[in-house]
């Protein structure tokens, strides 16, 4: 049972965390015909392309794309559901009550918050260990359009130390903080 909700867990992460990197790609202006937008595409396309064709055209919160953040709602609702499933099949304390109904829409918001924190840690290290190897790559550009306007606060703040910048720790310790209050 555990490898199961392990497995459930890994699959719907990726596709959720696809999901909002491509609606975050295109927020910020970056075409999805290099990688890593042409993969982006292809893991969730299935889903937003239907989901463009019902939903009003240009349906955007902001510069977000309306039909990625849709999809990744609807995809931690199915986890969420799942989860609850499981539990009712486990024979779960919350099997019979009004909980369980409650139960579905708090796992999909855990899981939609846990997402975005984790995703953003990663692209935070990321975007820090190609800073100091290769600031000049294309990955490096494209970390650097996600993750500037999240920092740009952060280096008001805290000054560049030996040449160094100090603004990605930070911002690391800030979502491992928010991450452990979340758990």
């Amino acid at each position: 049972m555990q490898t199961m909700l392990y497995v459930l867990d890994t699959i719907f992460f990726f596709l959720i965390g696809a999901c909002v990197l491509r609606a975050w790609l295109i927020s910020v202006g970056l075409s999805l015909v290099p990688q890593p937008g042409k993969f982006v595409v292809a893991v969730t396309d299935w889903l937003v392309q239907p989901l463009r064709r019902v939903l009003p055209k240009g349906l955007a919160l902001g510069a977000w794309d309306g039909a990625s953040l849709l999809a990744a709602v609807i995809l931690a609702l199915a986890y969420g559901g799942l989860l609850a499933g499981l539990a009712v099949s486990g024979g779960s304390q919350y099997a019979n009550s009004g909980v369980l109904l409650l139960l579905v829409p708090t796992l999909a918001f855990k899981m939609l918050l846990r997402t975005v924190l984790q995703g953003l840690f990663f692209l935070v290290l990321g975007y820090a260990i190609l800073s100091w190897i290769q600031p000049q790559s294309n990955g490096y550009y494209v970390l650097s359009r996600l993750i500037d306007p999240i920092m740009a606060p952060l280096r008001r703040f805290i000054p560049v130390v030996g040449g160094v910048d100090l603004s990605p720790i930070a911002l690391i310790l800030i979502l491992q903080v928010a991450q452990s209050v979340l758990i």
